[in-house]
């Protein structure tokens, strides 16, 4: 008898420090209220509904044509390159801290780092652009463009590195260039509105868009203006940030309003735009929400706040739209794209048939694989890695799922991570929730 309440005791534990100690499931406590998500307030206005909610198992002879794994060597951009979308990245999964440093910044770090000549770039709420050197171990660069009049204001800074010069644009209306070797500003402009957008380049010039939803082509030599662009405003601003993508040819722009623009990078002139916003206000105060752009091949994926698109990047005719969203940047590798719901599905679809590949629960996947009641985990981003799909929590758990959708394992990192990961030369490096730059082998 004693040696069955052992047993029995020792089980109930077991399943308390999975349940309630992992960490896995959304916030320690536990609490089984759910946050409504940024897209949540938009629900009675809209007239959607039977939003996709359906499992789906894949296809028993079903096989992805994936490409090889990439050791990649570089992350100018904060969405990593042009399109916005990623790569099947290499990474040696021996999830072990290889290197911290000291604390880089006494102030809130944003959210985005790039990577370039072995220097990590990273910026913080005090307007402060902070270079830190791996080769050195130390930061080279700690620079604050801003006067004392500006002291008080919270500085949202976008960045995007070439050629070793950083390029910046702010909330405050500036725009500015600076040689992070020499510490020098090459230019800077007052464009007096905020600045709302992700920054591009192309050829010599940059790329980006302000609150009022006007796109400048920017000469990146001199920061004068070669194109401003208007389309539609909104009086009322929200959390949506203007997103842009690029190719070769053509820069897409998804606006505040709701509308998508291709725009000739030669020409500087627009292509074709289309509206995506589908609710049933149209008066220029209404609220959209979208997700970052990611583009490949001659398709754009577009996520708004309740359907999924997919275009043709040529013509801006809608190839298919799922009635599904995702609060976070899906990923496109080859002809599949892979996402998460907003009500925590992970799918993968297949952009030339339009057609779903898989449909699962990830919490009801944690839950069975742990063994343990389900909870809500909430996720912070999808990467494809070692041809595996890599979802990252907040709270610094990574559940990696085969490329069918099944888990095959639960890490944590060593430390907790506070910034977007970027990926080098088979690391993962993040500033973690100490404000240290991290690398994990």
């Amino acid at each position: 008898m004693r040696i069955f309440l052992i047993l029995i005791i020792s089980i109930i534990f077991q399943s308390c420090s999975f349940d309630n100690k992992s960490g896995i499931w959304k916030r320690e406590s536990f609490s089984e209220k759910e946050e409504k998500d940024d897209f949540s307030q938009f629900e009675e206005l809209s007239s959607v509904k039977n939003t996709f909610n359906e499992e789906i198992i894949i296809k028993n002879d079903f096989k992805f044509s994936l490409p090889s794994s990439f050791n990649n060597s570089e992350w100018p951009d904060i969405f990593y390159n042009k399109t916005n979308n990623s790569k099947n990245f290499s990474y040696s999964e021996l999830n072990r801290k290889s290197f911290n440093s000291k604390k880089i910044s006494n102030q809130k770090i944003n959210d985005f780092i790039l990577y370039d000549n072995e220097n990590i770039i990273s910026t913080d709420t005090k307007g402060n652009i902070i270079v830190y050197s791996l080769t050195y171990k130390k930061k080279i660069l700690n620079f604050n463009f801003y006067k004392k009049k500006f002291k008080k204001n919270i500085k949202k800074l976008n960045i995007i590195v070439n050629e070793k010069i950083i390029y910046v644009s702010d909330n405050l209306g500036y725009l500015y260039s600076l040689d992070y070797n020499d510490n020098k500003v090459l230019w800077a402009k007052n464009f007096k509105i905020p600045f709302r957008s992700n920054i591009k380049i192309f050829e010599d010039k940059l790329i980006l868009s302000n609150q009022n939803n006007q796109i400048f082509y920017v000469d990146k030599n001199n920061g004068n203006i070669l194109k401003l662009i208007p389309t539609e405003e909104t009086t009322v601003k929200n959390k949506f940030i203007n997103n842009i993508s690029l190719d070769n040819d053509s820069t897409f722009f998804l606006n505040t309003f709701g509308s998508l623009y291709s725009i000739d990078n030669k020409r500087m002139q627009i292509n074709w735009f289309i509206n995506l916003n589908q609710t049933t206000n149209v008066d220029p105060s209404n609220l959209f929400l979208g997700n970052t752009l990611v583009k490949t091949q001659d398709k754009i994926v577009v996520t708004t706040n309740h359907f999924t698109y997919v275009l043709d990047s040529n013509t801006g005719t809608i190839l298919f739209k799922k009635n599904f969203s995702s609060f976070i940047k899906p990923l496109i590798i080859s002809k599949y794209l892979f996402l998460i719901t907003k009500n925590d599905l992970l799918v993968a679809l297949d952009l030339n048939s339009g057609q779903i590949i898989y449909s699962h629960n990830i919490n009801n996947k944690i839950s069975k694989f742990i063994n343990t009641k389900r909870r809500k985990a909430e996720f912070k981003n999808i990467y494809m890695i070692n041809s595996k799909l890599f979802i990252f929590l907040k709270n610094s758990y990574v559940i990696v799922f085969n490329t069918n959708g099944n888990i095959e394992k639960i890490v944590k990192l060593p430390s907790k991570i506070n910034s977007q990961p970027i990926f080098i030369n088979d690391y993962i490096i993040f500033i973690d929730s100490r404000k240290r730059v991290f690398i994990v082998n």
